[in-house]
């Protein structure tokens, strides 16, 4: 297996366990219930997105640099330090199709609106627009890497 398809492998995987755990601790914190005012709420989601996206991206440097420490102890290869025509297609595939997911979740996000959905709804489903669209483009470096372009 090569580097590229090892790190798209913990891409996904630590993509899953970062959403997954924000998600768990954050859940109970909703305030739910009857008589909860809307600027509560809009404060809930707001922070909830700026501290998803906050402890995404550290806690996907941080896993960036254990993996390279790792993939260098084990393997005693250093981390490719240039990417070719491939590597760079491979790229472009996968923030493409990364892209059209959010996209058709956020636009989904917006119909939810014009359907009368509650607020809750919308930012949910902008929330896992995001979250997938982050594993649509690891699964598609990896597809890539592993079957060709």
């Amino acid at each position: 297996m090569t580097y590229q398809e090892k790190k798209s492998i913990v891409s996904v995987v630590s993509a899953i366990l970062i959403f997954v755990s924000y998600c768990l601790y954050m859940y109970p914190r909703y305030p739910g219930g009857e008589g909860v005012e809307p600027s509560e709420v809009f404060h809930y989601w707001g922070s909830f997105v700026l501290y998803l996206t906050l402890f995404s991206i550290v806690a996907h440097i941080i896993i960036s640099i254990i993996f390279n420490i790792v993939f260098r102890l084990t393997t005693n290869e250093k981390e490719p330090a240039f990417a070719d025509e491939l590597d760079k297609l491979i790229d472009l595939k996968a923030f493409r199709n990364s892209f059209f997911v959010f996209v058709g979740g956020f636009l989904f996000a917006m119909g939810s609106l014009v359907f009368n959905q509650p607020l809750h709804v919308m930012f949910i489903i902008l929330i896992s627009a995001g979250f997938i669209s982050d594993v649509t483009g690891s699964v598609t470096k990896l597809y890539h890497y592993r079957r060709g372009v």
